[in-house]
């Protein structure tokens, strides 16, 4: 099972394959500075200004408290996750992973999250958050609610998981745990590969504090020297090249067991050979968190490419925002740390047993597979399938436009295909892709550097601002220029985050456009973990659109009005609330009305309140939101129609999907209903028009939103409560789609 770093497309992280933490569905919102119109690259208009909320709840009726805080709402989503990790009807190894999901979450959330508080609090900027909280006040809370959490995390893995994975023969031990032999091996490991990395550094008035690297593990000593009597302050950092745990070997046997020493256990085994001569008094293990969220000044004058590099540089000095620190510190050593690395005391988070968590990554790829989920082979999409005379993706999407959910169809051979074939056919003139993130080994960008050394036509716009896949991006936007591709680096001012791909082909004496359009990254790794629909077309008017978005991104259009497509920043959220007060009019003439919105997040205010006005003229608004919601649901007079649920388990829910019943209206795309989206962002929401395909997209809310599906569901509290009850019937979404795909593949 994976859930969303980063935001997640979380995620993530960031794109690694495992570490589907809050990967961009759950990425922090980083502020980004406003288009500039007049600059002398290519801007889209910004959306219109936004009535006051004051004015927005006195013509509405809604309440100033109407909206909870997003923080801790996050903090609830990554509780949630530990929840899983809690679960024990769950394959052991399964709960082992969500803990190190949970771990990598919640660093990223403070990396950002609360970086951008801090930086508020400390420069005095006094904007509170939509809940009417001051930064400081937003802050103290989150302290409080992350030390609950971390205690709650140590207690699921010292009091469950770990006993149990020492039951199933896999332990993670202590020094003290080895024998004789195990302890004469792995000093010998020590002295070979371990002791030549260690830089032992020493405190004192000839040498300085050290800097310490932001999410290193380090081991703060007091030695003490005999031939003075006086004692003094070390630190070891813990090597990051290297894997956290060390593989002990036991037994040879079926039953053998996987022994894991910590890293920083064998080092503090050793501190007399790092300090030969000294008597060590004390040695304790901490990790320091620091602030990654920065901004980059697009100067019309400066290379982005460089702007951007220069600033990566920057993010390891970022200033502290975390000082996680083992719960039997000492008070002394305690106050050294704080004071030497300028760390408030309400930012230590003491944690019982082993700090960071991911590292339990690593023992989950013990290979043991009765402990993890059962393996799932995504089925290829029945129009994509094998037959006796092989069809082209062109002509299969010829005879109708498709709709491809992932992971339960294959990303490799519909999405993947459609664009290795345009590279490869030499009827396609062009294609022209976005890409925000995707794997290391990117098919996607082997078949656009095909495509350009076959001399079409290739256009890719790569979000090199893509929050901790820059260095990835960059590496992948100098590769596709080498090989002749026309890149570009988005719009100034904005993220473009939509997931676009358009292929022009030459067919006889005319020219035909395919179409890709979905919610989800072209990552073919990530494509097997998280959960996503796209939208495959020849339909003229999408490509006429696609068109016209493209020659926005790479030119100088002021195109905003689209035929099937809403764009962001300027028309997603107006196209939104505009179609939610359609339903209100639906419901006042007594016509069918009724919403369904599944996101990975709901923070927008002016979407809220749309809601909370839907809900008061008694249309039925439904919700599946994987993480934040600052929306409050069942408060009479108010919002007593709206019911919002959770979804997480084994495959992270990314898809961005809206239903409009008196409309009739389905759309999918890449937009989330919050600020950074709506705002900030290039987004798209494209109509899907087939009744085929939005049967599909009616499947998908029916199950998600089945009284027996297993969830969380919101309430007015702004708690969540698990559903069914116990003892009720039960299903799992994910699993029965799983199981509709393993009957249609059989």
């Amino acid at each position: 099972m994976i859930v969303d770093v980063s935001n997640t497309e979380s995620s993530g992280t960031r794109t690694d394959s495992r570490t589907s933490t809050v990967t961009d569905g759950n990425r922090s919102e980083g502020k980004q500075t406003p288009p500039d119109n007049g600059a002398a690259g290519p801007a889209i208009p910004t959306a219109p200004p936004a009535a006051t909320k004051q004015a927005d709840a006195a013509a509405a009726g809604l309440p100033e408290d109407r909206y909870l805080n997003r923080e801790l709402s996050w903090l609830d989503f990554n509780s949630r996750v530990l929840a899983l990790a809690e679960d024990t009807s769950l394959p052991l190894l399964e709960r082992a992973k969500f803990l190190a999901i949970f771990a990598s979450n919640l660093d990223e959330f403070y990396m950002v999250r609360v970086a951008g508080l801090k930086r508020r609090d400390e420069t005095g900027l006094s904007v509170r958050s939509a809940d009417g909280l001051s930064p400081r006040e937003q802050l103290s809370l989150i302290a409080d609610r992350t030390q609950e959490i971390a205690n709650k995390q140590a207690r699921v893995f010292l009091g469950s998981v770990l006993p149990e994975l020492t039951a199933h023969n896999i332990a993670i031990i202590n020094w003290s745990d080895l024998n004789a032999d195990e302890r004469q091996r792995l000093s010998a490991y020590f002295h070979e590969q371990v002791f030549p990395v260690l830089t032992p550094l020493a405190v004192d008035p000839a040498h300085p504090f050290p800097y310490i690297s932001g999410l290193s593990l380090n081991l703060a000593i007091t030695v003490k020297d005999h031939s003075t009597s006086g004692e003094h302050f070390a630190r070891v950092k813990v090597p990051d090249n290297v894997d956290r745990f060390i593989r002990v070997r036991r037994g040879d046997t079926a039953a053998s067991i996987a022994a894991f020493l910590p890293m920083e256990e064998l080092i503090a085994a050793h501190l007399d050979v790092l300090f030969p001569g000294m008597e060590i008094v004390e040695h304790h293990i901490f990790r320091i968190t620091r602030n990654a969220d920065f901004e980059v000044e697009e100067d019309r004058d400066e290379d982005l490419l460089q702007a951007l590099e220069r600033e990566l540089a920057r993010r390891r000095f970022g200033s502290p925002v975390r000082l996680e620190v083992a719960d039997d510190m000492t008070e002394h050593m305690l106050d050294l740390l704080l004071r030497e690395l300028d760390v408030d005391p309400g930012d230590v988070i003491q944690v019982p047993g082993l700090l960071d968590l991911s590292c339990l990554w690593q023992v989950y790829g013990v290979d043991r597979p009765q402990l993890k989920d059962a393996p799932f082979v995504p089925a290829t999409h029945p129009a994509f399938g094998e037959r006796e005379t092989p069809k082209s993706v062109f002509a299969t999407l010829r005879e109708g436009d498709i709709l491809v959910h992932h992971p339960y169809d294959s990303f490799s051979t519909s999405v993947q295909r459609f664009i290795e074939q345009a590279a490869a056919d030499p009827q396609v003139l062009a294609i022209k892709q976005t890409l925000y993130r995707t794997s290391g080994d990117s098919p996607i960008v082997n078949a656009l550097i095909d495509a350009a050394g076959s001399g079409k036509q290739v256009v890719a716009l790569v979000e090199i601002k893509a929050r901790f896949d820059e260095q990835a991006n960059i590496k992948w936007a100098r590769q596709l220029e080498q090989a002749g591709v026309h890149v570009v680096y988005g719009l100034v001012g904005l993220k473009t985050h939509c997931k676009t791909c358009l292929v022009v082909r030459r067919e006889g004496s005319t020219i035909r456009r395919y179409c890709h359009i979905g919610t989800g990254n072209y990552n073919p790794k990530t494509a097997r973990l998280y959960e996503d629909v796209g939208l495959l077309s020849a339909n003229p008017d999408i490509g006429s659109d696609l068109t016209d978005l493209f020659n926005s991104l790479t030119g100088y259009s002021r195109k905003t009005n689209y035929r099937n497509l809403l764009v962001a920043p300027y028309g997603v959220r107006k196209g939104i609330i505009e179609r939610i007060n359609a339903e209100i009019e639906n419901k006042l003439a007594g016509r069918t009305s009724g919403i369904r919105l599944k996101a990975n997040a709901l923070v927008d205010e002016q979407v809220i309140d749309a809601l909370y006005r839907a809900s008061q003229a008694g249309v039925s608004v439904q919700v599946v939101v994987r993480g934040i919601c600052a929306l409050k649901p069942g408060v009479p007079g108010m919002s007593e129609n709206i019911e919002v649920r959770s979804i997480l388990g084994r495959f992270l829910e990314h898809s961005r999907i809206l239903h409009f019943r008196g409309a009739d209206e389905f759309w999918i795309g890449s937009a989330d209903m919050m600020h950074r989206n709506l705002d900030r962002r290039v987004e798209v929401m494209a109509q899907v028009k087939d009744p085929r395909l939005s049967g599909q997209l009616n499947e998908i809310f029916d199950s998600a939103l089945d009284p027996t599906t297993r969830c969380w569901v919101l309430q007015s509290d702004g708690s969540w409560v698990a559903s069914p009850a116990e003892g009720e019937q039960v299903s799992d979404y994910q699993e029965e789609f799983m199981r509709q795909r393993r009957a249609r593949s059989s």
